[in-house]
């Protein structure tokens, strides 16, 4: 398989920690688009979205990931890069894109303050709005959806290697 894997769903749902681990696993390198644009703008997540607003940092991170290379890379997204038309473009066309679904109940008793995370979430809105706003187009990007709920990581990264093994 030489095609990139990408994950993408809501914060929380455990992207980073699953891919370095599947990396690992398929002996692939592992890229976080979150700290690609951190490295890209010399700024913390939190940092750019106080400076640009929510609409300037979805106009950043799809202008850096339309330009992102990797080849035989797990690529772990930011939960709002789905946002960006050219930047899922850019990752679904060499790569096997896969949703991480988790249910409302369980990423809100993971998140707790999503302050503190960087996390995409205009004035005014609730994490239930956005979950509700995103679980949509999670769905249209995955070429792949790999259901977490009632389980761990290693449970997660088996159902990941059983479903690729299926597609491919």
């Amino acid at each position: 398989m030489d095609k990139n894997i990408v994950l993408i769903g809501m914060p929380g749902v455990g992207k980073s920690t699953i891919g370095v681990i599947l990396a690992k696993l398929l002996g692939y390198r592992f890229v976080d688009t979150d700290i690609v644009i951190q490295e890209e703008e010399k700024k913390l997540l939190k940092e750019i979205i106080a400076e640009k607003g929510t609409e300037g940092f979805i106009e950043t991170e799809n202008r850096i990931i339309k330009g992102l290379k990797a080849e035989r890379s797990v690529i772990a997204t930011g939960g709002s890069a789905v946002y960006g038309a050219e930047a899922m473009k850019n990752l679904s066309d060499d790569g096997i894109v896969i949703y991480l679904k988790l249910d409302y109940s369980k990423l809100r008793y993971r998140l707790g303050n999503i302050k503190n995370r960087g996390v995409v979430i205009r004035e005014g809105q609730s994490l239930s709005g956005l979950y509700k706003e995103r679980a949509p187009i999670y769905e249209k990007y995955a070429d792949i959806i790999i259901d977490e709920n009632s389980c761990n990581v290693e449970k997660t990264i088996i159902k990941i290697l059983d479903a690729l093994d299926e597609y491919l």
